[in-house]
């Protein structure tokens, strides 16, 4: 198989061999290791002409990769505001994420 489409921090990312996908940091995963999905939810061919979809997920199915980089993304900046107040406050925000090479499908 080709294509996966693989279910990860709550998203669903459309993946095949050799791509570099920025996914929700992984718990305990350093620069290096090696991750397995298990949850595939449809697998395809390049041609399209095998197609396997999961009703959830497809059972047996795992995608492999390797945890290329750690870090977080850019700042994010917010307001919080409240009207005849005076009450204001200002605050960034930057999520971590995991980039990681698919190695296998």
């Amino acid at each position: 198989m080709d294509l996966a489409v693989i279910k990860t921090g709550g998203k669903q990312y459309l993946v095949k061999i050799g791509d570099k996908v920025k996914i929700e940091k992984l718990k305990g995963k350093e620069e290096g290791d090696k991750v397995e999905f298990e949850q595939v939810l449809l697998t395809a061919s390049a041609d399209g002409k095998k197609v396997e979809v999961g009703q959830p997920v497809i059972d047996k199915t795992k995608v492999l990769a390797k945890v290329v980089k750690v870090g977080k993304s850019k700042k994010v900046v917010g307001y919080h505001y409240k009207p005849k107040t005076r009450n204001r406050k200002k605050f960034g925000h930057r999520q971590p994420y995991a980039e990681i090479e698919v190695e296998k499908i």
